[in-house]
């Protein structure tokens, strides 16, 4: 039964990008550009994860929660749901501040370090995780916070 589910998983995922190409993620900027644009403009929190595939081409994009003015509810089950169906190789956090302010709150830095936890037991890598905000982005790799 197993071998079944990831047939039909890759076949989904062959039929939703029959005639696009997979965009690569290389660094933070790839990140802003695929998503950035979106999550500036947004009022409230939102928390979202770019799948990628063993290239580091982003093959889905999957909004995991949407918050108040300042605050987003994330659980490692919601997160790495999406990328366990989509047989992701990894996956990069996203989310925004919609107060402007794109400096990482203790909250973040705590849920990052559990998902990179939950990651590491899936097999499943955090790239990267980025807050975006009107002033600025922050990449908690260049950071040297993952």
């Amino acid at each position: 039964m197993t071998a079944r589910v990831g047939f039909y998983v890759a076949e989904l995922t062959r039929r939703h990008y029959r005639g696009r190409t997979p965009k690569p993620v290389r660094g933070p900027d790839d990140v802003v550009a695929l998503v950035g644009r979106k999550l500036r403009s947004e009022v409230r929190e939102h928390f979202v994860v770019l799948l990628l595939n063993a290239r580091h081409e982003c093959t889905a994009i999957e909004t995991i929660s949407i918050g108040s003015l300042n605050a987003s509810i994330v659980h490692p089950r919601e997160v790495f749901r999406p990328a366990i169906l989509a047989a992701s190789a990894s996956i990069v956090l996203v989310h925004n501040h919609p107060s402007g302010d794109p400096e990482p709150s203790e909250e973040d830095l705590g849920i990052t370090r559990r998902l990179v936890q939950v990651g590491e037991l899936l097999g499943i890598g955090v790239l990267d995780h980025l807050v975006i905000a009107k002033r600025g982005v922050v990449s908690f790799r260049e950071r040297r916070l993952l």
